[in-house]
């Protein structure tokens, strides 16, 4: 019982580590997008976070953690609707942590997906045709796509087993695609390109931006921490350590390859390089050295600075990074657990792959069908005259910063 205290305890800290996230991302994505869309900002990530936790409750825990039966395929399985009391009520539910303890950390994992789209898609998106996606793709999409691994599904069942500690493909990877697939249908924003060229939209608050990315960091302590599902004191120290090394190798690289590139010292890059960094280790967090996480996190470092630039090649418009960040980081991650650490080898590597593929067919299948069939219906873009003059005017009524200053009568 002791033990079950001591592990529950830690869990539940880094439950709450996980929540703080959240408010990681959101000032992250309104600090690197015009003060006009700020309002539409923040009410897309408190939406996210609020119902993705009602549909983990009522569709999504059971739908990700089904119990797949003896035989079975492991692509689809469903415990019920609801959370199970009978279950919640066993102490002996699970030697690291309860069976509330256990729901409410992976439900924060679940709202998260959605949370990278949001970023990528900013100050263009309609709010109403963002929610409907956030609803199917939170309540069906990730849990469905998570039961595939964490649920003991078909890529748990191979003979080497696919491997994602903590979710570089499973929840990064999982957002990442579907960004990328909205952006390639959204269009890019009203200026971004000239003459084919990419022109810079500076974010209103670098310093609210910054701040978005310690939170992150932080909260990853929980994200990966966490993901230990115990408080092994070896384990859980090592997975820090392996998680704050390959953020900071990610940063100083990214900041250094960019200003090789670029001749500017870019805090932007800085600061996604750190989230590279963060994203490329949490597949294989708890399985490498403090050297293969430095390794991992450069490289990952280095990524951004191409991908960011590919991006904008393609006229991809993505005004926080997220593609470069959550998705190709995210791949990166997912490979590099059988390439580095203790799981590395040729069979490793490619069940990696299978993994990484096997996501990515979902991920795109289904974002495409969702978006481009709003598309087709209600359309997902708001008009010239909203984007130019700002969401939070025309789909909100509201204003993020009010003049403060006394009425001179």
């Amino acid at each position: 019982m002791e033990l079950l205290t001591t592990n529950n305890v830690w869990m539940m800290i880094c439950t709450a580590l996980v929540f703080f996230m959240h408010a990681g991302f959101a000032f992250l994505e309104i600090g690197l997008t015009r003060q006009k869309n700020t309002i539409n900002i923040l009410f897309k990530n408190i939406f996210i976070i609020t119902i993705g936790l009602l549909l983990y409750c009522l569709v999504g825990f059971n739908l990700m953690y089904p119990g797949f039966a003896e035989g079975s395929s492991g692509f689809f399985g469903f415990a019920g609707f609801g959370l199970d009391a009978a279950a919640a009520a066993d102490l002996a539910y699970n030697e690291g942590y309860t069976y509330w303890t256990d729901f409410l950390f992976q439900g924060m994992f679940a709202a998260t997906a959605a949370t990278i789209v949001s970023g990528a898609v900013a100050e263009r998106v309609k709010i109403g045709p963002f929610m409907i996606f956030t609803i199917i793709y939170v309540g069906i999409i990730y849990p469905l796509a998570g039961s595939w691994k964490w649920g003991g599904g078909f890529l748990d069942m191979r003979d080497t087993p696919f491997y994602d500690f903590a979710g570089s493909t499973l929840v990064h990877s999982v957002g990442g695609w579907a960004a990328l697939i909205a952006v390639c249908l959204l269009g890019p924003r009203i200026g971004k390109f000239k003459d084919g060229k990419p022109q810079a939209i500076p974010g209103h608050s670098i310093p609210l931006a910054t701040a978005g990315v310690l939170i992150l960091w932080l909260g990853w302590f929980g994200f990966n921490g966490g993901s230990v599902l115990s408080a092994d004191p070896a384990l859980t120290s090592l997975t820090l350590v392996t998680t704050c090394l390959a953020a900071a190798a990610g940063g100083v690289v990214a900041a250094l390859v960019s200003f090789l590139k670029f001749k500017n010292l870019d805090l932007t890059m800085f600061l996604n390089g750190i989230l590279g960094g963060l994203v490329g280790i949490t597949a294989g967090a708890d399985q490498m050295g403090p050297t293969d996480a430095i390794l991992i996190g450069a490289i990952a470092g280095a990524i951004i600075v191409f991908a960011v630039s590919v991006i904008d090649r393609l006229r991809l418009d993505d005004p926080v990074g997220a593609i470069a960040v959550h998705l190709v980081c995210g791949i990166w991650g997912t490979l590099a657990v059988g390439i580095f650490g203790a799981l590395a080898g040729w069979d490793q590597f490619i069940s990696q792959l299978v993994g990484v593929l096997s996501y990515a067919v979902i991920c795109i299948v289904s974002s495409y069908l969702i978006f481009f069939v709003m598309k087709k219906t209600v359309g997902i873009r708001v008009s010239e005259k909203e984007e130019l003059e700002g969401l939070d005017a025309h789909e909100h009524g509201m204003n993020a910063y009010p003049d403060f200053r006394l009425n001179e009568h």
